[in-house]
């Protein structure tokens, strides 16, 4: 019994420590068999780079264009012809971002536009500080705007954008804007969106009264042939409220639209 009593314990350590043991024998054993290389070797089998090869360290640059809408919208008054653009160059960390948002109306109608251009820089985990300028050309007067705000991707893969600005004046302005969408299959995707601004002040010559003023929701569905192509249908409502619709009725325009929507939706 005390044999076997001194044996089982033997066979436990060496159960237990083979394994990592063994390796390090192993590895000690090549160590030892190894030629050892001397400096000029070394050098020679690890040559430093000459500056500007070490492109794990330098940012990447790049870019990107998407038409989000590009669509033919029949409306219960004149129809038109919109886009929404959305584009940005730049590295993880330094972007500039443009936003391009407008429509032309039938029958020679005007031309309604919304440029912007930020500076962007993330704050968090999918979510982007921005700050730059407006501009809104249309109606019977150009404004120019000092903008900043925030995007990025709410939980469950909600898109929001909210922008704040800052016209002559005094003139203070907030947008919002939210997407979400659902895929029925890969190609298949719904997407609902929604848009509100409001104003501090009223400004005629611009068509914007104090208040909130357009609000709009869409649904809009698309069948991507390809990831940067994608035809949909869809419809949208769009409303005017308080001094905005009152300006919009005084021009002989509805305060409230209903839009069948054709389009496609493409990025480069």
């Amino acid at each position: 019994m005390a044999e076997s009593d001194g044996w089982k314990p033997r066979i436990t350590l060496r159960w237990l420590a083979g394994p990592g043991l063994g390796l390090g024998l192993m590895a000690a054993g090549a160590a030892l068999a190894a030629p050892q290389l001397g400096a000029g070797e070394r050098a020679a089998a690890f040559p430093e780079l000459p500056a500007g090869t070490d492109h794990m360290r330098e940012p990447w640059v790049d870019g990107s264009l998407m038409a989000e809408h590009l669509e033919w919208q029949a409306r219960d008054g004149r129809n038109a012809l919109a886009w929404d653009l959305i584009g940005w160059v730049g590295t993880d960390e330094h972007r500039l971002w443009l936003r391009d948002e407008g429509e032309h109306r039938s029958g020679g109608a005007r031309v309604e536009n919304r440029l912007e251009l930020h500076y962007g820089r993330p704050v968090a985990a999918w979510w982007d500080a921005v700050a730059g300028v407006r501009v809104d050309t249309g109606h019977d007067a150009t404004r120019r705007y000092l903008a900043i705000g925030l995007q990025g991707l709410a939980p469950q893969w909600f898109h929001v954008e909210a922008t704040a600005y800052l016209g002559k004046g005094g003139q203070l302005g907030l947008r919002l804007e939210g997407q979400y969408e659902w895929l029925f299959t890969n190609r298949l995707i719904l997407a609902l969106r929604g848009e509100a601004e409001t104003w501090k002040d009223d400004d005629p010559r611009a068509g914007i009264g104090s208040g909130i003023g357009e609000v709009s929701t869409g649904l809009r569905l698309r069948y991507e042939w390809r990831r940067e192509l994608a035809p949909y249908v869809g419809v949208e409502w769009a409303s005017l409220h308080g001094d905005s619709a009152e300006l919009a009725r005084a021009e002989g325009e509805r305060a409230h639209d209903r839009r069948l929507v054709l389009g496609l939706r493409a990025w480069f």
